[in-house]
């Protein structure tokens, strides 16, 4: 029948030989990715059946949720703790000096405490030969309701800029050794070509 058609039967036997072929390959291919997957299985099966995997997941999920719980009480405390934190003192200047002309050591001092908003207190201690005296006042946001002294003034403004003048020093230090090392590298490379031009 074939014949009376005008079709070689090589060919027709070619071409079915290239699908089985094909098809072997497509049947190892998938042979291969499900033994992988049973692997897989075996590997995330081990020693579970239905129930006790059930109970796994229950277990897990119980745990995500109180994570997510841990997460939150803890949000909450960092947010309590920096609430905290803006109304504790955080920044200070100290200066010594002497409050009487007939004393020295420098034995008084005014200490300042601010929080982050300026806010805080100056105690000034007033040492004599006999007594000491401590003297408190108020600082809100910067600024005393009363007269301060010269050393109180000095005081605050130290803490006021707490911070600011080392970063300011370390920047200006740091300013000062790149200019160092430009300095010596424009005479190290002055000394080479002087030699240079020597030879």
């Amino acid at each position: 029948m074939i014949d009376s058609i005008g079709i070689d039967t090589g060919i027709i036997a070619f071409i079915l030989l290239v699908f089985v072929v094909i098809l072997l390959i497509c049947v190892v291919s998938c042979h291969m990715r499900l033994g992988r997957l049973e692997k897989r299985y075996k590997m995330f099966m081990k020693g579970k059946d239905a129930q006790s995997l059930e109970k796994t997941f229950v277990r897990k999920f119980a745990q995500v949720d109180k994570l997510s719980e841990i997460s939150s009480v803890q949000s909450e405390n960092i947010i309590s703790i920096r609430k905290e934190m803006d109304r504790m003192f955080t920044k200070y200047g100290v200066i010594k000096y002497d409050a009487f002309d007939d004393m020295g050591g420098k034995l008084s001092f005014v200490l300042a405490l601010l929080d982050s908003s300026n806010s805080g207190l100056i105690l000034n201690a007033i040492h004599s030969r006999d007594n000491c005296f401590l003297y408190l006042k108020e600082i809100v946001k910067g600024e005393s309701y009363v007269m301060l002294s010269q050393e109180e003034v000095e005081a605050l403004r130290k803490a006021v800029q707490f911070g600011v003048e080392e970063l300011e020093n370390s920047e200006e230090s740091v300013q000062r050794r790149a200019q160092k090392k430009r300095k010596t590298s424009k005479s190290e490379k002055t000394v080479k070509n002087k030699k240079d031009g020597n030879d």
